[in-house]
This record gives C-alpha cells, sequence and structure tokens, in this order.
C-alpha cells in the first residue's frame, strides 16, 4: 500500500512538472515578427526589410506566439498547394501595404488565400490552425496562449472542380484524367486550440468554400474562450460559421465560453443538392456557452442557426431568407418570432431577434444565377417551411431582380456556383440596422 501511494505521488509530480514546464514555455516565448509580402518578398527570412513570399514558405520555422503580418495580394501557399497547417499557437494580421504601414483588408491591401486545382494539390483548410494534437521539437504539446486570424479573405474558388468548367455547379470527386482535384471538402479558416487556448477570428472574409461542416470552424478546449467577430461568409457549404468544443466532461464550468458578434453570414448550401445536412448559416455543438449577437444570418439552404445543445443567449440578431427555419434545436424547426417561446436552449433574457426582408447587394450576373437554380432534395424540398422571406418572389425581391410567376426556372447543375470577390465584398460593408458585419478598420499593428 505504502508503495502504490509513493507511486501515485510520484506521477503526480511528474505530470505537475511536465505541465507547468509546457506552459511556461508557451507563455514565456515572447515570439518574433514575420513579414509575408507576395509582392515584394523573397528568401525566409521574414523581415519587414525582407519579407517572405509567402507564409506557406516560412511555415517550419514559425514558433509559438509569433506574429505574422501579410501585405495585400494573392496567396497560394508553397508550391501553389492552396493550404497552410500551422501546429503553434500564432496571430495572423492580414491587409497590409506593401510598406506594413497601413491596412485596408476589404478595400485596397486585400491578402487573398487561394490556391489552384490541380490533381494532387491540398484538399486541407486553407488556413487550418491545430494545437490539439501536434507536440513541438522540443517533444511537447503546445497549451495555453493566443490564437488570432484577422484582416484575410479566403477565396476558394480557383481550388474547386466545376462541372464541364462553367463555374455553375462543384464536383466533389476528382478527374484524373483530365487532371483535376476534387473540390476540397474543407473550410476556409479551421481552427482546433488546445486547453487554455484563446481563439479570435475577426475580420475575414471566407467564400466559394464547400465543407462538410463550417467555413469558419473554430473549437475551443477548457479553460478556453473564442471570438468570431465582424467576419463575412458567403457561398458556402456546411455552415457559415461553426463553434465548437473540445470539452467532453460534465462540469458546467468548465465549458468554453464563445462572442459571436456583428457576422454577416449568407448562402449558406446544403451538403449536395439532394443532402439534408448543412445548409446554416450558424452552427453551435453542445457543451458550449455562447453569446450571440447583432449578426446577419440569411439564405441558409436549411435556416439560420442549428443549435446541437449549446447554452446560448441570442440578442438583437436579423433572420431572412432562410429555407426551412429560422432557428433548429435538434429536430425541432422554429421562426424566430418562437424562439423565446419554444426553445430550450436559449437564455430567457434573449431579446431583440427579428426577421425582415433586406436588399443584398450582390452582382446582379450572380444573382441571376442563384435567384434562378432549380431546388431539389429528397423529400420535394422538406415540404415544411416554417419560416418568412423564404418564397421564391421574395427572394428575388431581396436580390434585386424582377419578380416571376413561377418556380425557379435553371436545372440542377446550379450548385455554388463561383462568385468573385468583387461581386460579394459589396453584400458584406454595410450592415442593416446594427446587425452584421461592417468595414473593417484600424491602424497598423
Amino acid at each position: 500500500m505504502k508503495n502504490q501511494i509513493l507511486l501515485i505521488i510520484t506521477l503526480f509530480t511528474v505530470f505537475n512538472v511536465a505541465f507547468s514546464q509546457n506552459t511556461s514555455q508557451i507563455f514565456s516565448n515572447e515570439g518574433r515578427d514575420w513579414y509575408v509580402s507576395k509582392n515584394t518578398g523573397s528568401g525566409q527570412l521574414g523581415t519587414k526589410e525582407r519579407p517572405a513570399k509567402d507564409l506557406g514558405n516560412i511555415l517550419h520555422h514559425l514558433k509559438a506566439n509569433d506574429r505574422i503580418h501579410v501585405a495585400e495580394g494573392v496567396y497560394l501557399s508553397k508550391g501553389a498547394r492552396g493550404s497552410d497547417e500551422i501546429n503553434v499557437p500564432v496571430k495572423i494580421y492580414g491587409g497590409y501595404d506593401a510598406t506594413f504601414s497601413k491596412r485596408d483588408p476589404w478595400g485596397e491591401h486585400k491578402s487573398i488565400f487561394t490556391g489552384t486545382n490541380e490533381y494532387m494539390k491540398l484538399t486541407t483548410p486553407r488556413i487550418y490552425i491545430r494545437t490539439d494534437q501536434q507536440r513541438e521539437s522540443n517533444g511537447q504539446k503546445s497549451m495555453g496562449s493566443e490564437i488570432i486570424v484577422d484582416g484575410i479573405i479566403i477565396d476558394n474558388g480557383p481550388r474547386n472542380r466545376y462541372h464541364t468548367d462553367k463555374n455553375l455547379a462543384i464536383r466533389r470527386m476528382a478527374n484524373p484524367k483530365t487532371g483535376k482535384n476534387p473540390s476540397p471538402e474543407s473550410g476556409g479558416i479551421v481552427i482546433v486550440g488546445s486547453k487554455y487556448t484563446n481563439i479570435a477570428v475577426l475580420n475575414c472574409v471566407v467564400m466559394n468554400t464547400a465543407p462538410t461542416e463550417g467555413a469558419i470552424s473554430v473549437r475551443v478546449f477548457e479553460g478556453g474562450k473564442g471570438v468570431i467577430q465582424n467576419n463575412f461568409t458567403i457561398n458556402n457549404t456546411g455552415y457559415g460559421i461553426h463553434a465548437r468544443t473540445g470539452y467532453m466532461g460534465t462540469d458546467a464550468t468548465k465549458l468554453p465560453v464563445f462572442k459571436i458578434k456583428h457576422n454577416t453570414s449568407l448562402f449558406s448550401w446544403k451538403h449536395d443538392a439532394v443532402a439534408s445536412y448543412g445548409g446554416d448559416a450558424l452552427a453551435f455543438d453542445q457543451n458550449l456557452i455562447a453569446t450571440v449577437e447583432n449578426n446577419a444570418l440569411g439564405f441558409g439552404h436549411m435556416g439560420g442557426i442549428y443549435n446541437k445543445g449549446a447554452k446560448l443567449t441570442m440578442i438583437n440578431n436579423l433572420f431572412t431568407g432562410n429555407g426551412k427555419y429560422d432557428y433548429k434545436e435538434i429536430n425541432d424547426k422554429m421562426a424566430v418570432a418562437d424562439i423565446l417561446d419554444e426553445a430550450m436552449h436559449i437564455d430567457p433574457n434573449s431579446d431583440g431577434n427579428q426577421s425582415m426582408m433586406i436588399k443584398i447587394s450582390v452582382a446582379e450576373r450572380w444573382a441571376n444565377i442563384y435567384g434562378n437554380r432549380k431546388e431539389i432534395s429528397r423529400a420535394d424540398v422538406d415540404a415544411a417551411v416554417t419560416v418568412s422571406n423564404s418564397g421564391a418572389n421574395q427572394l428575388r425581391s431581396m436580390l434585386g431582380l424582377n419578380v416571376q410567376g413561377g418556380a425557379v426556372a435553371m436545372d440542377a447543375e446550379i450548385f455554388l456556383p463561383l462568385i468573385t470577390i468583387d461581386e460579394a465584398l459589396p453584400a458584406g460593408i454595410f450592415p442593416w440596422q446594427g446587425m452584421g458585419c461592417n468595414i473593417p478598420k484600424y491602424v497598423a499593428k
């Protein structure tokens, strides 16, 4: 018995020493600043005077708490592979001018992360930060610190494979004969933290991605917090924004906590034309707590919010043009007017959520394609519709198109049609009565 007690004490001591060494190394490492410029960069020094040409070229140099500043330009990653994976907590700031003295990430100085569709290129998330499993060179797992992605535009359009190269419908299978990759079944910004790690995604645009889950996906673990604020997702499959948990325990005091504010999520498609999953502007795992405030959640093929069991406080959110529901808990579908009466996982102090018709400032070319597509599903587009602002003519009106006296007319070969950055951004630069994202404004870091 004495030996067993000594063994337990020894193991406990070893664990505490290892944990304190690990966290002290993470928190004591102040990190360095890296600079990346597609137009002026070369080599791997990554200084302001000699920036690297692409983030992908310096991934193997990054350490915990490093800060990466990305100038304007179009970035394809190392070898045009179309995906950057980072396994330590870092901060990425985009939208700088060539001198790194000004930032305008949705305007004059866009940092655009994309790729190409070539056979055997990567199909993993465009920006993938994961610190929950990968061990650093010292053999210890990253834990704690902070992860930030701020001011990046993700456009997966060039990475997708489109049917007959017409940019109207994606294909999820490769075509080796023509040298085509499948459309990547992954999000644009996917972050998986570790214990005690805070994560923020700010002022980003994600478009033309085809994931099963989130175009923006943030997974927070025990002791961590997540902030998803002033982002714009448009024309993605799965969920526009996905708040996820890495905590599977039963202690309510350890649940991850999210703040999801002032985001606009539009045109979230189902996984495929006949799927019964995906197609929500915003989705939540169970085992987390979130404040959801001043977001614009519209044109989800299925709905606005899909809540799998999270504890939500919802304040002043806009729901519009969603296909089957505004809010769903497990299998209960609700219009926004019924949420406070019927939802089980909503704080009773929630207030100000509303549905209204709005004008969407997307380009007429794309609006015509979307507004005239033919909708199909396993059950006649799930006949039971519980939301307003979802009829074909209401949809056309919100897109600025002439109303028609019939059903939509184009064939089912329209699915996630390519929208360009210039066509999409006007729909995300101004909020509706304070709900939704706005043009980012800040000084250079």
